[in-house]
C-alpha cells in the first residue's frame, strides 16, 4: 500500500489546481485519471464546442458578407474535416498541457486507471492500493441516455460522439431543446445541415423567462431550424434514410426523419462505479454525491468537487469548488457554495449571458421589484455590427436596491453580463453601476442607462 497525504480522483477543472495547492503546501498527492486529462470542459465540452461555434460563426458571417459591403465570389463552403481538425488541435493542446503539468508537479504521483474505494481512506487503482486521510472526488459527468421507446434499436449521438463527426449530416434531429442541444443545432445548421429540434416541453430552454425562450426560438427558426415543441411522446425507429423520430405534437408532421439523431436531454454523474458505498459516501437518487455547503461529503475526510456533486454543472463552478476547498483547508477561511452568485451562458449566436434570478423567480419571492429592459436594436454597438437580435433585462429588489438577476441575449451578452455579476458579488446597490462611466461604443455602456429607466413591476 502506498501512502499519501491526499488522493484526487479525476483531472477535470478542480482536480489539477487543487493538486497544485496541496503540493505547494508540502503535501504528497496521488492523482488518478482513468482516461482523458482535462475532463469534460477540455475534451467534450467547452473547448471543442466553442471552437466549432467559432467555425460556424465564420461561415455564417461569410454568407452575410454582402451586408457589410464585402463581395465574395461563389457560394460559401465548409470543409468539415478541417473544422474537426481545428477543434481537435485545440483540445489536444489543452489536454497535453494539463497532463504535463500534473506529471511534472513535485510531490504529485499520477496513476492511470479506474479508481475504486475499498474504504474511506483507501482507493485501489488496478494493482495499486493507495491510502490517504483526505480524498477528493472530481469525476465529472456524462450525457444521459433517456429511456425513450426504440432508443436501443437505432444509432444515436451524444455530445461526445458528435465531436467525432468529420462529415456533415444531411439532416440532424436534436432531441432536447436546451443548452447543449441548441448550440449543436445552430452550429450544424450554419455548417449547412438541415436541422430539427424536438423538445418535450412547451418551449425551449424552459428555465429562462418566457420572452427569452421565445426570442431564442425566433433566432433559430430565422436561420431555418425547424423547432417542434410539446413533443409529449417521443419515440425512435429505424428508417431507410436513417432514424425516424416520432412525436406527439399539437401541430406539424407526426415524425421527423433524420440521417443523424443527437440526444441532448441532460447529464448524469460518473459515480456508479467508484465503490462509494464501500466508503460510506451517500448519493442522491440520481447518483450525485451529497455534500454540505463546504463540499464535504457525509464521510469525514472525503470531499466531492465539480459536476459529480450536483451543486453546479459548469467549468466555472467546478473551479470555484476548488477555490472553496483550498481556501478552507489551507487558508483558514470559511467559504461556502451558497455564497456564489449563479451565472452561466448559452453559446448560440447571439449568446445569452445570465446571472441570478429570472424575472419569474423574482416575482415568486413576493418582493417589490424594479424591472428594466432594452432591445439590442437600441444599442449602438449592436447596430454598428449589424447584430441587433435580442435584448437585455435586469431585475432589482425595490427595497434593498440590490440586483436580483439579469439576462443579456445579444451580441457580446456573455461578456457584458459580467458587469452585473461583479456588482452582485460586491453586494452593493444597483446605483453604483448606474453611476459608472462606461466605454463607448460597447454593449455594456447601456446597462447603466437601462438601470436608470427601470420601473415598478406590474403585479
Amino acid at each position: 500500500m502506498k501512502e499519501f497525504d491526499a488522493i484526487i480522483l479525476g483531472a477535470g477543472q478542480a482536480g489539477p489546481s487543487l493538486a497544485g495547492r496541496l503540493t505547494g503546501a508540502g503535501m504528497t498527492v496521488a492523482f488518478v485519471e482513468r482516461k482523458l486529462f482535462g475532463g469534460t470542459c477540455v475534451n467534450t465540452g467547452c473547448m471543442p464546442t466553442k471552437t466549432l461555434v467559432a467555425s460556424a460563426y465564420a461561415a455564417h458571417l461569410a454568407r452575410r458578407a454582402a451586408d457589410f459591403g464585402v463581395l465574395l465570389e461563389g457560394s460559401v463552403g465548409v470543409d468539415m474535416k478541417a473544422v474537426k481538425a481545428r477543434a481537435d488541435a485545440v483540445v489536444l493542446a489543452s489536454r497535453t498541457g494539463v497532463e504535463s503539468y500534473l506529471r511534472g508537479m513535485a510531490g504529485c504521483t499520477v496513476f492511470d486507471g479506474h479508481a475504486r474505494f475499498e474504504r474511506a481512506d483507501r482507493v485501489r487503482v488496478g494493482e495499486e492500493l493507495l491510502s490517504a486521510p483526505r480524498v477528493f472526488v472530481n469525476v465529472g459527468g456524462r450525457a444521459s441516455v433517456p429511456d425513450l421507446p426504440g432508443v436501443r434499436d437505432v444509432p444515436f449521438l451524444t455530445n461526445r460522439s458528435m465531436l467525432e463527426l468529420d462529415h456533415l449530416p444531411e439532416h440532424l434531429v436534436v432531441v432536447g431543446g436546451s443548452y447543449v442541444g441548441l448550440e449543436f443545432a445552430q452550429m450544424y445548421r450554419r455548417f449547412g445541415a438541415e436541422v430539427t429540434v424536438i423538445e418535450k416541453g412547451p418551449r425551449l430552454v424552459a428555465r429562462e423567462d418566457e420572452e427569452i425562450s421565445q426570442a431564442i426560438r425566433e433566432i433559430l427558426t430565422g436561420e431555418g431550424i425547424n423547432v417542434r415543441t410539446r413533443a409529449e411522446c417521443i419515440h425512435l425507429a429505424q428508417h431507410e434514410r436513417g432514424v425516424e423520430v416520432g412525436v406527439d405534437c399539437e401541430e406539424g408532421e407526426p415524425s421527423s426523419i433524420g440521417s443523424h439523431v443527437l440526444l441532448a436531454v441532460g447529464r448524469r454523474p460518473n459515480t456508479e462505479d467508484l465503490g462509494l458505498e464501500a466508503a460510506g459516501v451517500e448519493m442522491d437518487a440520481r447518483g450525485y454525491i451529497q455534500v454540505d455547503d463546504q463540499l464535504a461529503t457525509t464521510v469525514p475526510g472525503i470531499w466531492a468537487l465539480g459536476d459529480c456533486n450536483g451543486r453546479g454543472a459548469f467549468t466555472h463552478t467546478a473551479y470555484n469548488d476548488f477555490e472553496i476547498v483550498a481556501a478552507n483547508l489551507l487558508d483558514g477561511e470559511s467559504r461556502r457554495v451558497s455564497d456564489r452568485v449563479p451565472a452561466y451562458a448559452l453559446y448560440i449566436d447571439p449568446p445569452l449571458g445570465r446571472v441570478g434570478m429570472t424575472e419569474r423567480d423574482a416575482r415568486g419571492t413576493g418582493r417589490p421589484l424594479l424591472i428594466g429592459s432594452r432591445p439590442m436594436s437600441r444599442i449602438s454597438r449592436a447596430v454598428e455590427k449589424g447584430e441587433t437580435q435580442g435584448s437585455m433585462k435586469v431585475v432589482v429588489d425595490a427595497e434593498t436596491r440590490r440586483i436580483l438577476g439579469a439576462a443579456i441575449l445579444g451580441t457580446g451578452g456573455d461578456e457584458a453580463i459580467h458587469g452585473v455579476l461583479d456588482i452582485m458579488n460586491a453586494g452593493v446597490p444597483y446605483d453604483v453601476l448606474e453611476r459608472a462611466v462606461p466605454i463607448h461604443p460597447t454593449v455594456s455602456e447601456l446597462i447603466p442607462t437601462m438601470l436608470g429607466e427601470m420601473g415598478p413591476a406590474d403585479r
